[in-house]
């Protein structure tokens, strides 16, 4: 269900392939798997935007349908909607995997208008080409009270190589979704984490290695607990990524309205 003239993936890759992850997703396992969890924790508050979000749908309908776009794997923090009860998952990527129904270009979502409760797009902006034309298609398949959840890097390093292409500040993130709602937003994964992901890419440029930047991060790993102390509007201007929780609108924010919503702690001086 790919669009190969609109899309990044090429067609005879793809089907030589049989729709293979175009990079590498290694399988971690016993000390691999510990390390991994050090390096890449998974956040609080991840886990509580998803609880909210559970609340918001245990009040809806049932069943729900949600749908998590980027869906190849279980995403950080997400094994609560996969376990809920009446909450039926859709899914789909751009490579094949056993936790999605079907494959495609999220530019061009091979589904109906007005058909989902709420959608999940976590670490997955980043990598497309045109993240509006991405959160449209989520306008467009939501109900008129659709929620979508949102998690995009604000401050990271390059990950996944060449299918990495766009940043948003937390404001940015919020204009994005200027067709949402909001019901909250924030920094997800503070200066901190931020600081790890510094020390890993610094590591791996100056020793040339994938495997020294992992180990300079391990030993840094401690800092990531600074960020409990970081209030909100710190983390906001320093944060690893950004979150949004919304709901669908009828009209979108004015420009205008966007230099008052920044929330960061330069409110003051503007500098």
């Amino acid at each position: 269900m790919v669009d190969f003239e609109r899309s990044i993936l090429d067609r005879q890759r793809t089907v030589a392939s049989a729709a293979s992850s175009p990079v590498t997703r290694p399988e971690y396992r016993g000390a691999a798997r510990l390390v991994k969890r050090i390096l890449s924790p998974a956040k609080q508050t991840t886990r509580n935007n998803v609880s909210t979000l559970l609340g918001h749908l245990d009040r809806r309908p049932k069943p729900v349908r949600l749908l998590v776009v980027g869906g190849g794997s279980v995403g950080q923090g997400m094994e609560p909607l996969y376990s809920a009860r009446d909450i039926e998952i859709y899914a789909f990527d751009i490579y094949n995997s056993d936790k999605i129904q079907f494959i495609a270009d999220a530019h061009q979502m091979p589904l109906p208008d007005e058909f989902f409760d709420a959608v999940v797009v976590q670490a997955v902006l980043e990598h497309v080409l045109q993240p509006s034309e991405v959160v449209a298609e989520i306008w467009r398949i939501l109900k008129a009270d659709g929620l979508v959840y949102a998690e995009t890097p604000f401050m990271q390093q390059v990950h996944e190589g060449a299918y990495d292409f766009t940043r948003f500040t937390e404001s940015g993130h919020r204009y994005l979704f200027r067709n949402f709602e909001l019901i909250e937003s924030g920094a997800n994964g503070g200066p901190a984490l931020q600081f790890m992901w510094s020390v890993d890419y610094l590591a791996r440029g100056i020793f040339r290695s994938r495997t020294a930047g992992k180990l300079a991060k391990l030993a840094f790993a401690w800092v990531r607990f600074f960020d409990r102390f970081i209030p909100p509007d710190y983390a906001i201007d320093g944060a690893s990524g950004v979150y949004f929780f919304g709901m669908k609108a009828a009209w979108p924010i004015p420009a205008a309205a966007m230099v008052s919503y920044y929330r960061g702690a330069q409110r003051d001086h503007g500098t």
